[in-house]
């Protein structure tokens, strides 16, 4: 009888090598034709500095202008109509039915489909000018308004899922449906690396003041899906070790773990001669990656280094782990240290109900700390080579869900427009892009669909979001979709 692990592994060695030499064959036969090309390629490639993880050959596609993200994620879909999307004529409106005209029959989610009518509910909150740009912001906003001559407004922002987890799952990874890679595993992708001791994408998930539970979070939403393990988002936890299993167990010195560490990879890489497999090799150096956290992690989350000015830039909560103001700080620190990607997932913004109870909340729990991000990277001089990007995943419908008050109401889920800003590397700051109509419903100027804030994202980083791609069923996936998307030269600077 055969033994079936040694048939299994004559049968993956054999694949292995037909796959190998096929494809060495075409190698050779294709340098031969590109040579010029290649040549020409090489020669052109900006240089970078030699690291574990570095970025793909001829990438980036050209000079960038950022030279990383921090993504500020407000998960739930944010009301534009009271943040950022200021519409003067609607008080003269309240509880009137929104016209058929402006609805036109759009989709609409359960949880309003089935009410008699959609009364029209203004914000109750004021908005000012400000800047010499004079954008106009909600007084939730009155610390990002300080600095509304960095920001590029985007009011027109489109897509087409109207539920939450569609939604977000499709502004992180460019699909609906789960199984493909994140924004930042894209960027780890194609970027690699300016650090060695640290992940090249980090996400972290802050504590909300809303009191009320919030939409779920995945894992997928910074998994790198078909790409390899080692570019999925590393999670920076707020309770307990930063990051799961960072300290070596009781009796475990530091050179007992190096020794381990070292008799494994030689396991592993034996192990990959035998079959092949790539993932192994991931597996070595995501193990080398978590020997080196142990001392860089511990030092970036001590903070005591900072000065009291730079504290007081980001709010009252900085000093307390796993709120919003804490994790911008901590994005900060990272991004001085070379981590490509620093996404920050702060939820419950998921106001159908008691909006104007917990909408004042959310906004104070973001809106100091954003301010002290943007104004703490300027004078750190890294304001020019970081872009920062805050959004949500859809916007909120003008008409109130449910009973209409002139103290509260709700708004529904609303795919057709919403706001997002954009700030830092190769951004013109003080600009307004797009507009909505009278009811902040519909776009009538200058619409841009998620994926093109993701075809820009890409653009500032030295990114054509149409050649980078990754061979996976047939196809040359990418982040943008197949769909033909343009950079929002708009806001660039």
């Amino acid at each position: 009888m055969r033994d079936p692990l040694q048939e299994h592994r004559h049968l993956v060695s054999r694949r292995h090598f037909f796959k190998s030499t096929g494809l060495a064959a075409g190698r050779i036969a294709l340098a031969g034709l590109m040579l010029p090309e290649a040549l020409k390629a090489a020669t052109s490639a900006p240089k970078t500095a030699a690291h574990a993880h570095p970025p793909l050959p001829g990438l980036p596609h050209f000079a960038p202008k950022a030279k990383r993200l921090i993504y500020l994620f407000m998960n739930g879909g944010p009301s534009q109509i009271d943040l950022l999307d200021y519409k003067p004529g609607l008080p003269k409106m309240f509880d009137t039915d929104l016209p058929d005209s402006i609805r036109m029959g759009q989709r609409l989610t359960t949880m309003t489909s089935g009410q008699s009518r959609f009364p029209i509910a203004p914000s109750k909150y004021q908005f000012k000018q400000h800047g010499k740009s004079g954008i106009w912001f909600s007084e939730l906003l009155s610390h990002t308004a300080q600095v509304a001559d960095e920001l590029a407004v985007i009011k027109s922002v489109q897509t087409e899922a109207i539920n939450h987890d569609p939604a977000v799952t499709f502004i992180q990874t460019g699909r609906q449906i789960p199984g493909n890679p994140s924004l930042g595993s894209w960027l780890s992708y194609g970027l690699g690396s300016e650090c060695d001791n640290l992940p090249a994408f980090v996400v972290m998930t802050p504590s909300w003041s809303a009191k009320r539970d919030a939409q779920a979070l995945y894992q997928r939403l910074w998994s790198s899906g078909f790409l390899q393990t080692k570019h999925s988002g590393v999670s920076l936890r707020a309770k307990g070790d930063p990051v799961l299993y960072i300290n070596d167990p009781p009796g475990v010195d530091k050179q007992t773990r190096r020794d381990m560490l070292d008799a494994l990879a030689k396991l592993n890489e034996h192990e990959y001669k035998q079959v092949g497999d790539p993932e192994i090799n991931t597996r070595i150096a995501q193990y080398e990656m978590a020997f080196q956290m142990q001392s860089s992690v511990p030092e970036l989350t001590d903070i005591k280094g900072e000065s009291q000015a730079t504290l007081d830039l980001y709010g009252p909560e900085v000093t307390i782990p796993g709120t919003f103001s804490h994790s911008c700080l901590m994005a900060r620190r990272m991004a001085e240290r070379g981590v490509r990607c620093i996404e920050i997932f702060h939820r419950e913004w998921d106001h159908h109900g008691d909006l104007t109870r917990d909408l004042p909340l959310q906004c104070r729990d973001v809106d100091h700390a954003c301010m002290g991000l943007i104004k703490d990277l300027k004078s750190r001089g890294m304001l020019d080579e970081t872009l920062v990007v805050w959004g949500g995943e859809f916007g909120r419908t003008v008409y109130c869900q449910g009973k209409l008050t002139p103290e509260d109401y709700g708004r529904d889920h609303h795919p057709r427009c919403f706001t997002m800003w954009m700030a830092g590397g190769g951004i013109k700051g003080g600009t307004v892009y797009g507009e909505t109509d009278d009811f902040s419903y519909n776009v009538v100027q200058d619409p841009v669909h998620i994926s093109e804030i993701n075809a820009t994202i890409l653009h500032c980083l030295g990114i054509d979001h149409r050649k980078l791609t990754f061979k996976f069923q047939g196809l040359d996936q990418r982040l943008t979709g197949v769909e033909e998307r343009k950079v929002v030269t708009g806001v660039l600077a």
